[in-house]
């Protein structure tokens, strides 16, 4: 009971902050304009958007797939792809779960350690982690001054005034880690054994040891051309699903592929944000770094990104809610079958 309360909290908290990001999004737009803009929108182009968004869908997937076949493990792409989908919808209820969610889920129709599975999942978001900063630098310095002073602002300043705020300077914060990273690791070491018998640790060395197994993989992998495809099929996907739905209003449609990438970097940046779906982190920096760089009126750089955002949530929920209904159809030797 006490934990179902906890949990319930957590969405709520998390949903008062998306409707609060939502309202500073919107709060000095014309909502007149916005309507407009949005009626006059050719809707056909959000279609090929979705069509993208698919392909990324099942080409992370397939990555997941040659990722855990080191581990000694061969799972079904649908049975991989359904509990991706799943772990994605548990995402619109509660940030961050899904990771898990898509992990336990699969872990339970295939057989497969959830550990090691949690592993493989801390591997991937670290590739995807740094494939967008090489993204991030290659716009930075091959762009317009106007995006270098906008990601100046909107990302590299307020990162560094918290770090100088916080702790004086960069400095001392990469002391006081270094710190407590040597700590941590004499204090585990030195009472390794007496930790190991409490619950809690215990599962952290488990996820531990799992997350070790996990980027042992990629030294593993017999198919690494084809997750190196996989990862530049998955961003191209994404770069191409963020700029399509420029021509779908007149005033976005004369945008560049290379303004997408742009739009990518600060969209991938607030969908991080700890709110369900990136709501209204999305709609905020998206459509202020496009009504700042290009010059375009707030409400029709807003209707943009309502036009993006909602399209990939309604396929999120589509795939996510199908997904879900087709794992619990599936009786037991049809999933260890995958």
């Amino acid at each position: 009971m006490r934990k179902s309360l906890i949990q319930a909290a957590k969405v709520i908290a998390f949903l008062a902050a998306g409707i609060l990001l939502l309202w500073i999004a919107f709060r000095t737009v014309d909502f007149d304009s916005l309507r407009e803009s949005l009626i006059g929108a050719s809707y056909e182009w959000l279609i090929v958007s979705v069509l993208f968004g698919l392909i990324a869908y099942l080409s992370r997937a397939r990555r997941w797939v040659i990722l855990i076949n080191p581990l000694g493990h061969n799972p079904g792409f649908w049975n991989t792809f359904h509990s991706m989908m799943t772990g994605y919808l548990a995402n619109l209820v509660l940030p961050r779960i899904g990771e898990i969610t898509r992990c336990v889920t699969l872990g339970k129709k295939e057989n497969i350690p959830v550990d090691q599975l949690i592993g493989t999942v801390v591997l991937e978001r670290t590739i995807d982690l740094l494939s967008i900063i090489v993204i991030t630098f290659g716009v930075f310095f091959t762009s317009g001054s106007k995006i270098r002073e906008y990601l100046n602002e909107a990302v590299m300043n307020p990162l560094r005034e918290k770090v100088i705020s916080a702790f004086g300077s960069a400095s001392v914060l990469w002391g006081i880690l270094i710190f407590l990273s040597v700590l941590s690791l004499f204090l585990l070491f030195r009472y390794k054994k007496k930790l190991r018998k409490t619950r809690f640790f215990s599962k952290i060395f488990n996820i531990a040891r799992g997350v070790v197994n996990g980027f042992q993989t990629i030294l593993k992998l017999k198919r690494g051309w084809e997750f190196v495809f996989h990862t530049l099929l998955i961003w191209f996907s994404y770069a191409m699903m963020t700029w399509v739905v420029v021509f779908s209003l007149e005033s976005t449609s004369y945008l560049s592929f290379g303004n997408s990438l742009f739009i990518l970097v600060i969209g991938s940046i607030a969908m991080s944000a700890p709110v369900q779906g990136g709501m209204g982190a999305f709609h905020y920096f998206v459509s202020r770094g496009i009504a700042f760089v290009e010059g375009v009126s707030i409400e029709d750089a807003s209707a943009y990104a309502i036009l993006t955002h909602e399209s990939q949530l309604l396929l999120g929920l589509l795939l996510g809610g199908l997904a879900f209904w087709m794992l619990s159809r599936k009786k037991p030797k049809e999933i260890n079958n995958g």
